[in-house]
């Protein structure tokens, strides 16, 4: 596994040749190589043209009283229907396809997963399936029960917001209103895709509903208003990226308001205005985020202060994969020798996908060691069987 952007950096320090690395949210990493003066610093201080950045707003959910089953606050709401009167565009952004991620039973509390996954199926409405996001199995939407033991019709019921949950709510909410879904599932080919963006652009709808999809690289001129529906969603778990990422994603998103001569509003719907992320993303002190950020990696000696190695095996049988795990901790000679450390065996976040049962280890090292010979030295000790799989992501950007 490796890394595109840091694969094309060592290419051209053997071509001796020059890398660009263009981004209005740079990765951590780019940051720290700039400040350090590893990289040239060129910063563009302001918007193309006469477009300015667009002003930042929390909208503290625990105060809008939003009833159950709606997702869209009246503080948004309100300042949709501002923009659909006078002819511009919001744009409503939930980083989650389909229409709901859980599908559960109300008869007996069974919730609908995939077979060969450890992952719950997502209701895509639009295509009248469940689909599972790790291994992409479809089914179509039962009718009853799936567990044998209740078997009740007309009791399974979607549990939150996709983007098409969030699309039928914004139907229901803006009736005189153009309302427009913009979702990978949604689009057969990426010329049909790009046909309705250029629609959009031209003025084709009233109330855009996006996923990631639209956070960057698109410019809608009369999109004055982004709405943000769970400002949290990409703060959760214990990847140490989570920060980083929701800084950057929440950063691109609101940055789709006001690229023309009109003045941008972005809002976020948040249930913690006081976190430091949705802090930093208000007060659009990007520097002030970058040197909190990197001094929380320093203290922990991760990247990019310190080196990481992400080891997941995966086999069909989940016993050989825990043993060999656990060989692998124990033998570990060649990586003391450098003073990395291993972390594990543990079963990995998902800890099946395909059928296959996952096991992770995670070796942390001082920025210094050469951690790649010595890791090569480390898995050469031990003998893999046909069925079982080995990867090594160095400095990894997932944790799955």
């Amino acid at each position: 596994l490796y890394n595109a952007r840091d694969m094309a950096v060592l290419r051209a320090s053997i071509c001796q040749a020059q890398v660009v690395l263009a981004s209005a949210t740079p990765s951590l990493e780019s940051w720290t190589n700039a400040d350090a003066g590893k990289y040239e610093r060129i910063t563009l201080t302001s918007r193309f043209g006469k477009a300015v950045l667009p002003d930042m707003k929390a909208l503290d959910m625990r105060a809008e009283n939003v009833p159950p089953g709606r997702w869209i606050s009246d503080s948004l709401r309100r300042e949709a229907l501002a923009r659909v009167e006078k002819g511009e565009q919001s744009l409503l952004f939930i980083n989650r396809r389909g229409y709901a991620p859980v599908t559960i039973c109300r008869a007996c509390g069974h919730q609908i997963a995939c077979e060969h996954c450890d992952a719950r199926m997502v209701e895509h409405r639009f295509l009248k399936r469940l689909v599972c996001h790790q291994c992409g199995e479809t089914k179509p939407m039962p009718e009853a029960c799936p567990n044998s033991e209740c078997g009740v019709e007309g009791k399974l019921s979607p549990v939150g917001p996709g983007v098409e949950r969030l699309a039928e709510e914004a139907t229901a909410l803006f009736p005189d209103a153009r309302v427009v879904t913009l979702s990978s599932d949604m689009f057969g080919t990426a010329r049909a895709l790009k046909a309705q963006i250029e629609e959009i652009a031209n003025g084709a709808a009233d109330i855009i509903i996006g996923t990631q999809l639209v956070a960057k690289g698109h410019n809608f001129p009369m999109l004055t208003l982004v709405g943000v529906i769970d400002a949290d969603l990409g703060l959760q778990g214990s990847d140490m990226r989570a920060a980083e990422r929701t800084f950057q994603l929440m950063r691109q998103v609101a940055g789709r308001a006001g690229r023309a001569e009109r003045k941008g509003l972005a809002m976020l719907q948040t249930y913690q205005p006081e976190h430091p992320v949705i802090r930093a993303i208000l007060a659009g002190d990007e520097e002030s985020f970058w040197r909190a950020e990197a001094e929380e990696r320093r203290l922990a000696g991760v990247p990019p202060f310190g080196r990481m190695a992400g080891i997941v095996l995966s086999s069909t049988d989940p016993q050989e994969v825990f043993d060999l795990g656990g060989q692998m901790a124990r033998m570990d000679g060649p990586l003391r020798q450098v003073g990395a450390q291993v972390f594990g065996p543990a079963p990995a976040p998902i800890a099946r996908i395909r059928g296959r049962h996952r096991v992770r280890l995670l070796v942390k090292a001082e920025k210094g060691v050469a951690l790649q010979a010595a890791l090569a030295r480390w898995v050469r000790q031990f003998k893999l069987s046909n069925q079982t799989r080995l990867s090594i992501d160095i400095d990894p950007q997932s944790f799955y």
